[in-house]
């Protein structure tokens, strides 16, 4: 079996230009890799995806989100990470079931026994060998987002929904020190860069 890592953090955390480290420094360190995202990874998940970043859905319902996000995880999970990891190859995914516990937990206010019940079901036992938060200061993170031309539907939550997201995630991590390696994301590129490096010869 290969190794499953999710990268997870609050908007503007840089998730993007960090896992692009990640996958680079794993490709040379000779392993197999498959890069992936969530809500998406499919084409059926890209298509859940387009209607939850879709700002013009305004008006969704959180149960249709919660259920939109696990609709597109449940595909992924048998289209492209349970294969992947039985290949033997590592898989790299920008956010997963943390995620779902932070925004639509955390910060839309669905229960965790909720979300709990539909992961038992959809995942049947399958969560990340590693997660990276990359965590950053909300302030900071939505100055970044700020400079986006366009933002999608969750951008445009208030400060109050992404400090719960942020807490939410680093209960988690606090909850689960053996799973979770947190990044001060808030540093310089490169600090970042130096530490990410630092994980990943841990982990290889």
């Amino acid at each position: 079996m290969g190794l499953f890592i999710t990268i997870e953090g609050g908007e503007g955390a840089g998730k993007s230009t960090n896992i692009a480290l990640i996958v680079e420094f794993l490709k040379k360190s000779g392993k197999s890799v498959v890069v992936t995202r969530e809500p998406g990874g499919t084409g059926i998940g890209e298509k859940l995806r387009e209607l939850l970043l879709d700002p013009d859905n305004s008006d969704m319902d959180y149960r249709t989100e919660l259920l939109l996000m696990f609709a597109a995880r449940a595909q992924h999970i048998a289209q492209v990470i349970k294969p992947a990891l039985a290949d033997g190859k590592w898989v790299v995914c920008d956010r997963f079931t943390d995620a779902t516990y932070a925004y639509q937990g955390a910060a839309r206010g669905i229960a965790r026994e909720k979300i709990a019940v539909l992961e038992t079901w959809v995942q049947e036992g399958l969560k990340p060998d590693v997660t990276i938060l990359l965590d950053v200061p909300v302030e900071t993170g939505m100055q970044r987002v700020q400079l986006r031309a366009d933002k999608d539907r969750f951008e445009q939550e208030k400060l109050q929904f992404f400090d719960n997201v942020r807490q939410a995630y680093l209960n988690m991590a606090a909850a689960e020190p053996e799973r979770f390696r947190v990044i001060n994301a808030g540093q310089s590129l490169q600090a970042v860069e130096t530490d990410i490096n630092r994980l990943m010869t841990e982990l290889v």
